[in-house]
């Protein structure tokens, strides 16, 4: 069976990285595997798109399940630093799905984008038989702002700081442990800890807030893959060595308990909510403070510097080969009866 989730590196160098259309002196940052953003000049602007497919799940209740998609929609553009500023979303509904469900979803659309300075612009809206939950469709946004401030994946450079925000597996616990709260066999107390993450699910605060307060010099979400996969990845961007120690990882309440529960790694696990950045050394503090300010958990985990790989308290780490939040996903899914 073939792979599922994002494609590796293998298949974007043979299959999409050699075809991208024309070649436009205007693309100041084009595809690259691993990254979030693509940028075009404009004027003396600097226009940065993601693109990203919308997810629903119904059982989340769909004013969660509406909050969850506008933030994914949003991340991938705020680790540019520039704040997202436009969003076109298109939605391919299944058919089974009423005006009043996707009326709660929109209403969270609406209010998430306007509390974030953002214009949803155009889109397209539609059933369609054959579509089916979770995947409904997707959204592009925009963020336009000053060249100068785009915050770079390939950034990172040696002598940088190594900070994260909210630690690892925040979704594991925030997600699957509000799926399926019925099925988890913990205390009351830790499953609420746990349930409260979900609201921890989005990185875009944390990106705009640290982008703001000092100089940051590279940002990556910590989505499939999770942590041990985000952190590969922005090394590789940079051409850099990331050395990590792994006692100076925060850890959210709820996070530890529900991955021994579920059985997961929860450095492997897709993390939506969690930020890895690189800072210049002197900025550190002011980043700090600042995402403290915002009530945004956060702790400096290592340092950036000559060579190449991720290297936990000395040991080589290598990107997961699957995410096992997935496999779980589906295991309990099938069990509850869930689309």
């Amino acid at each position: 069976m073939t792979d599922l989730g994002k494609v590796d590196r293998a298949f974007f160098d043979r299959y999409i990285y050699p075809n991208l259309g024309a070649d436009r002196s205007d693309v100041a940052l084009g595809p690259q595997h691993g990254v979030d953003f693509g940028v075009v000049e404009v004027g003396e602007r600097a226009v940065v798109m993601a693109s990203d497919p919308l997810s629903l799940v119904p059982a989340l209740g769909f004013e969660k399940a509406g909050w969850f998609a506008v933030h994914v929609a949003l991340s991938d553009a705020a680790v540019s630093g520039i704040p997202p500023s436009h969003l076109s979303v298109t939605f391919t509904l299944p058919p089974e799905m009423t005006d009043e469900e996707f009326g709660a979803v929109w209403e969270a659309f609406d209010r998430e984008a306007g509390e974030l300075g953002v214009s949803i612009v155009t889109g397209h809206t539609a059933r369609y038989g054959g579509c089916r939950y979770p995947w409904v469709g997707g959204a592009t946004t925009l963020a336009v702002g000053d060249p100068d401030e785009v915050v770079r994946p390939d950034g990172a450079s040696p002598g940088d700081r190594l900070l994260v925000t909210k630690g690892p597996a925040v979704e594991v616990a925030g997600f699957l442990v509000t799926l399926f709260e019925d099925a988890v066999d913990l205390p009351d107390a830790t499953i609420a800890e746990a349930k409260e993450r979900f609201w921890d699910m989005s990185p875009v605060r944390d990106a705009l807030t640290a982008a703001a307060a000092g100089p940051v010099t590279a940002m990556h979400d910590a989505t499939e893959g999770g942590l041990r996969g985000a952190l590969v990845e922005m090394a590789e961007a940079g051409g850099v060595r990331l050395d990590v120690d792994s006692s100076a990882m925060p850890v959210l309440p709820g996070v530890a308990e529900s991955c021994d529960f579920f059985g997961i790694d929860p450095w492997a696990a897709t993390s939506e909510g969690t930020l890895l950045l690189t800072v210049e050394s002197g900025g550190v503090e002011s980043v700090l403070s600042a995402l403290d300010a915002e009530g945004i958990p956060a702790a400096e985990i290592g340092e950036v510097r000559e060579g190449d790989g991720v290297f936990v308290d000395g040991d080589r780490a290598e990107k997961p080969e699957s995410d096992p939040s997935w496999e779980v996903f589906e295991e309990y899914a099938e069990k509850a009866g869930l689309e």
